[in-house]
């Protein structure tokens, strides 16, 4: 028997229950881990393959129980490098678990960058507007053809990403002598790290204005801006308001807002001219003024921080829901 003969492969029948099973890998996501324990059942059949000794099924499990995320659709060319991988380490090739588990972090944050857009925020709002033009017009065909083409469209690509992943995985291993793999895995890292620091300030919001600094008079509202006085004694005096007066009075306030002023009645200070321009300074404002998005990029590295001395995410999912609600309670937030 020839080495080629002995070398243990997976067959498609192995990779297509893999591909069937991927519909499942969002079954079960959680706040810990996510995706980790659906990926780790779409990869069964690879690992009854690929190890039969129990004890390499157990440490096989164990290595696919880490933390996963990434787009569910995406998730199939990740799906195809692994059981590449997977199949060269039970040949016997030197591939370790952190090697593997470096490729499926360093690809699933650029896939999932790329696959949000190009799926959710293209391709099926482009296909839903077209069959609901169809719907409208009372035509059945709108609805099933959203379901078929929608469907073809995922598994076939789901199926040829995970095929191109299986081979393209095969060579990237042939080449780890080179550093390829390394290459790729810090490319990916950097394109992920870039993508994520992007969405920081898009996913999460800290507002601190509710911390008061300072509450400065800035003088007559009539004295600054006339037109609003103007507008307002019109008002009460049951006068015609022109359009000139009303387009004054817009831009009046608008500069207003723009240059952080508020208007408050204090008639008990100011008896003969009570509207009183007043420009608040708060926490949230200050902290702008120094770089936007400050606090998001302080509790992302604080956690990022926590994850590292091995502090359970749990504990800081729970911990950031108590700081909420008791900042909320105490006037913080």
């Amino acid at each position: 028997m020839t080495d080629t003969e002995k070398r243990i492969r997976l067959t498609k029948s192995d990779r297509v229950k893999v591909f069937w099973r991927q519909s499942f890998e969002q079954g079960s996501i959680n706040y810990e881990r996510m995706q980790h324990l659906g990926w780790c059942y779409a990869m069964l059949p690879a690992m009854k393959r690929l190890y039969p000794d129990i004890e390499d099924q157990k440490a096989f499990v164990k290595r696919h129980m880490e933390f996963f995320n990434t787009h569910p659709y995406l998730a199939a060319p990740i799906f195809g490098v692994v059981m590449a991988l997977e199949e060269e380490r039970a040949n016997g090739a030197e591939i370790d678990d952190a090697a593997i588990q470096g490729v499926k972090i360093g690809m699933m944050g650029p896939l999932a960058g790329v696959g949000d857009p190009v799926f959710w925020g293209t391709l099926r709002p482009v296909l839903g507007a077209f069959a609901a033009s169809l719907a409208l017009g009372m035509n059945p065909l709108g609805p099933c053809l959203f379901f078929v083409i929608w469907n073809i469209v995922r598994l076939a690509f789901k199926w040829y990403t995970q095929e191109l992943g299986y081979r393209q995985g095969s060579n990237i291993t042939k080449d780890l002598s080179g550093g390829l793999m390394q290459k790729i895995t810090m490319g990916a890292s950097i394109l992920g790290m870039f993508i994520m620091g992007v969405l920081i300030p898009r996913w999460t919001t800290i507002d601190l204005s509710k911390i008061v600094f300072s509450n400065a008079d800035m003088g007559s509202v009539a004295e600054k801006f006339p037109d609003i006085t103007k507008l307002t004694d019109l008002l009460n005096g049951g006068g015609s308001i022109t359009p000139d007066i009303l387009s004054g009075a817009v831009k009046a306030v608008q500069n207003a807002a723009n240059g952080g002023y508020s208007i408050v009645m204090n008639a008990g200070q100011y008896a003969s001219d009570p509207a009183r321009l007043i420009k608040i300074a708060t926490l949230q404002t200050v902290l702008d003024q120094l770089l936007p998005g400050l606090m998001a990029l302080i509790l992302t590295l604080g956690c990022i921080t926590l994850l590292r001395k091995k502090v359970n995410p749990i504990v800081i999912i729970f911990g950031l829901f108590i700081i909420g609600i008791a900042g909320a309670l105490i006037g913080f937030f």
